[in-house]
């Protein structure tokens, strides 16, 4: 007896070199919220099963992975728009965020997990404020993430002090779903003792570390002239280059970085939001140089204050596209290579490489349906370039987390989302009052 089987669908499988392949009339099998195999429709026929999913129609494919984002902040979803980051932060998101509560963030996370489940994202890494909030909604929800609670060298040890309780108390909860990380917000607002004692936390306990760098090329540009170093330089003098990392946008990453990043000794990756980039008139992360210094490039939205929504196939498709312009080279970047990103390159760069990412026996069972049937999607020369460039998140009918169904066939089953909205938006006077003088931090960068 098997938990699981969805048969009939067409896969999206890795082979041996990590190259994508489609298997057709396939079958994925599960058992104990781990993939058991993928084989074909005929072979799992005999198979008892707890319960089958027809599959017929539609492409199997590891759930996506979010690789940085702040969930709570759904809640400031469209609240600034059109202005510089400097204005962005300063004048609105820092001190709208002095009147967060946690039952703000709760909500906030809540809506940010429904979202996410409807758009096949079954993993996400997130970097804020109240995480045991978050992590409520995440057990409650059903998803895996990465978690880390956000400080600032500005709140002294405490702060740092937190979130090592954190991620060291909630590691392995949620029954495994839930990691952790510690998460300094960058280097522009932790100074390098904090970094250097953040890394060697690191090393010792064995966690991942979550951080903004090299935003943008501005924020580069100051650090050389104001400590002789870019922010990437910044991290391999405070040793977090040689533990494990996670370093969010990567706009302002230089050529010189490159070589930098290539020496460093611990796990390092790279997570790009290409669309926030676009509104604020960023650079784009340079995906090309950091494949080819060994670095793990992931996919990710971002806050949706700033991005607007936490759909990883727009990411996906303006990864793509964003990269052809940049390197003025069409043949850049593939359609299998932005899925590769979007699956198992996201998967390494949130220290899950093991786990999750692709369809192989001994992963977790993180799934996700597609139907490619729609007028938008046919007729289907190339399942690839449908994934990325014409489907869109609305698609997905079906996510499966640790062999346990959260949506089928476009109904959420673990999260009531008017019942969180309503609650939401009683909250949201007390919330969005910018109070004058009053930010949980400058922008400075």
């Amino acid at each position: 007896m098997v938990d699981l089987v969805i048969d009939g669908c067409t896969a999206l499988v890795h082979d041996d070199s990590g190259q994508i392949q489609f298997v057709q009339d396939a079958a994925v099998v599960v058992r104990g919220g781990v993939i058991d195999a993928v084989t074909s429709t005929r072979e799992a026929a005999s198979l008892e099963a707890v319960e089958r999913i027809d599959g017929r129609g539609q492409l199997a494919m590891p759930g996506l992975i979010n690789c940085h984002t702040h969930s709570p902040m759904v809640a400031l979803r469209g609240i600034a728009e059109d202005m510089p980051v400097e204005e962005w932060f300063n004048d609105w998101i820092w001190p709208i965020e002095s009147n967060l509560t946690d039952r703000v963030v709760e909500l906030g996370a809540r809506l940010a997990c429904a979202e996410m489940i409807r758009g096949g994202v079954t993993t996400f890494a997130d970097h804020y404020f109240s995480m045991d909030r978050v992590a409520a909604a995440v057990a409650d929800s059903g998803l895996r993430a990465n978690l880390g609670w956000a400080f600032f060298s500005s709140q002294g040890a405490e702060g740092r002090e937190r979130s090592l309780d954190f991620a060291l108390r909630m590691r392995g909860a949620a029954d495994g779903r839930i990691t952790t990380s510690l998460a300094p917000h960058a280097p522009y607002t932790v100074d390098d003792d904090d970094l250097a004692a953040t890394a060697a936390l690191a090393r010792r306990h064995g966690l991942l570390v979550h951080l903004h760098a090299a935003e943008n090329r501005a924020q580069t540009d100051n650090s050389l002239e104001r400590y002789g170093r870019t922010p990437i330089g910044v991290l391999q003098r405070t040793g977090l280059l040689d533990v494990d990392v996670l370093i969010a946008h990567g706009t302002g990453i230089t050529p010189k970085d490159l070589d930098v990043l290539r020496e460093g000794t611990g796990r390092i990756g790279v997570a790009s939001a290409p669309k926030g980039y676009l509104k604020f008139a960023w650079d784009t992360t340079p995906v090309r140089g950091l494949v080819a210094a060994g670095v793990a490039v992931g996919l990710a939205t971002d806050g949706a204050a700033s991005n607007n929504t936490l759909d990883v196939w727009e990411s996906m498709a303006l990864t793509a596209l964003v990269q052809k312009s940049e390197e003025n080279d069409p043949a850049w970047l593939t359609s299998r290579q932005a899925l590769g990103h979007a699956t198992l390159q996201s998967a390494r760069a949130v220290g899950l490489g093991d786990e999750i990412g692709s369809l192989a026996p001994g992963r977790r069972a993180d799934v996700i349906l597609v139907d490619l049937s729609g007028p938008h999607t046919q007729p289907l020369h190339d399942v690839a370039a449908a994934l990325v460039h014409s489907a869109r998140s609305a698609d997905v009918t079906t996510t499966v987390v640790d062999g346990r169904i959260l949506m089928r066939d476009r109904r959420l089953l673990t999260l009531d989302v008017p019942e969180i909205v309503a609650e939401l938006n009683a909250e949201l006077p007390a919330l969005t009052e910018r109070r004058k003088g009053k930010r949980i931090q400058d922008y400075d960068g």
